[in-house]
């Protein structure tokens, strides 16, 4: 059993689609056409034979039933082409003579209005008619009006009305699959153009994709766009943190073979708590340069549920410090997802509420909103704040505003680094009534 395989293209499966259904609607409308067109020659025709009937029943009702004072059958055979039956007690006229064999029947026939009559084999007459009958009194006399038409004719005009729409159809359905083929081939055209970019853009003559594409196609160049700023970015962070961490502990360590290659002093108390701070610098540094490896930053199909997981964080840090009061404020709803990497909020968030517990005296308040792409972290303390001179450097690495307060003053430098790779942005600032506010907007 054969089955239909799926055209490994789209230009191919619009082609498929496209050109059997237009062929297939016109073909539907060809046949529409030649049911309505017989429905509408019957009622014409019907219409005529009642108009014809009731002239004559006019006529014949203002000559009192007198027969003689009108024109013959012959007559207006002649004038409206078709076939008359003009029957009373007292006479019969049918036109033509060669209609009577056919046309007598109906005369004593009970049925009124049209009657038709098919498969006649009677010679000379029509095989297929279509007749209206009426019956009336005038000046006390009984009369019955016959008008009938051949159909046979009327389905040759008929025939050859329908052939040329056939032929018309015929030159439609062509210029139809040549629109429908140049819309294709022209609809192509712009992923011929971004294949040709991708191309490019593997042989390296362009860094990115072009963005002057077309709608649909807008997204997905964008998304591809991002996706080399990230690797990028990425390769680049990659370089740095290797270069700082070659300079950072390059200095630590020479102190140290320093001192260890210096066999005439001999290791005292003094000089192991040296080798111990250099060793620590290094374990520092190593640590911090760890920490930022393992930062994602913006993912595609990469995102956190933002309430939750701060939920879990001010559980964890009412532990860390029972005397102080963490509480979060959000009209988000459970289950509202940010684009952020888990891992990444749980930093952010945790790094810069530990800071707030250490510097608050009683509070620590956590707000999450969201007003249409805009999404914003706030987080406030009523701590001592932080002098106005000293708000632009706080994020600085090895800052620390306090040499008492334990810590290595790479948490907010860290928190500016990702922030930094969302494209988001941190803002310090004193709160009228005390405090510390950390806003983060993404």
């Amino acid at each position: 059993m054969t089955t239909f395989k799926k055209p490994a293209s789209v230009k191919g499966t619009l082609l498929v689609i496209l050109l059997p259904a237009g062929v297939a609607l016109m073909a539907i409308a060809w046949f529409a056409h030649g049911a309505l067109l017989e429905r509408m020659s019957r009622e014409f025709v019907t219409d005529r034979l009642k108009e014809e009937v009731s002239f004559l029943e006019h006529q014949i009702r203002d000559s009192d039933g007198a027969f003689d004072g009108l024109k013959t059958g012959d007559y207006f055979q002649r004038v409206f082409h078709h076939a008359f039956v003009q029957h009373s007690d007292s006479r019969t006229i049918i036109s033509p003579e060669s209609w009577k064999p056919l046309l007598s029947p109906l005369i004593k026939s009970e049925k009124e209005g049209t009657i038709r009559v098919e498969n006649s084999e009677i010679a000379g007459a029509p095989t297929d008619i279509l007749a209206y009958r009426s019956s009336f009194i005038a000046n006390e006399k009984p009369f019955v009006v016959i008008v009938a038409e051949d159909l046979g004719a009327l389905k040759n005009s008929q025939a050859e009305l329908h052939a040329w729409t056939a032929i018309a159809s015929l030159l439609l359905i062509s210029l139809l699959v040549c629109a429908i083929w140049l819309g294709v081939n022209l609809s192509m055209h712009s992923v011929t153009r971004l294949k040709a970019s991708l191309k490019r853009l593997q042989d390296g003559s362009v860094s990115r994709i072009d963005m002057t594409v077309p709608e649909e196609f807008h997204p997905l160049v964008e998304q591809l766009n991002q996706l080399l700023d990230s690797l990028d970015q990425r390769l680049e962070r990659s370089r740095n943190a290797l270069a700082n961490l070659s300079h950072s502990v390059k200095t630590p360590i020479a102190s140290v073979q320093q001192i260890l290659s210096d066999t005439s002093t001999p290791l005292d108390s003094e000089l192991r708590q040296q080798i111990a701070a250099r060793l620590g610098d290094i374990d520092k540094q190593l640590e911090a340069e760890m920490r930022r490896s393992r930062f994602a930053g913006p993912q595609v199909g990469k995102s956190c549920y933002p309430v939750e997981k701060a939920r879990d964080l001010l559980w964890m840090m009412g532990r860390l410090y029972p005397a102080k009061s963490f509480e979060l404020s959000s009209s988000l709803p459970e289950n509202s997802r940010w684009p952020i990497v888990e891992y990444d909020l749980s930093e952010i968030l945790g790094i810069v509420l530990d800071n707030a517990g250490k510097w608050s005296h009683r509070e620590v308040e956590l707000i999450l909103e969201q007003c249409g792409p805009s999404k914003r972290i706030v987080v406030t303390d009523d701590g001592p704040g932080v002098e106005e001179a000293e708000l632009s450097k706080l994020g600085q690495r090895g800052l620390r505003l306090d040499e008492q307060t334990p810590g290595h003053g790479l948490g907010l430098a860290i928190v500016q680094d990702i922030v930094s790779r969302y494209g988001a942005k941190i803002v310090f600032s004193n709160r009228p009534r005390g405090g510390l506010k950390v806003t983060i907007e993404f």
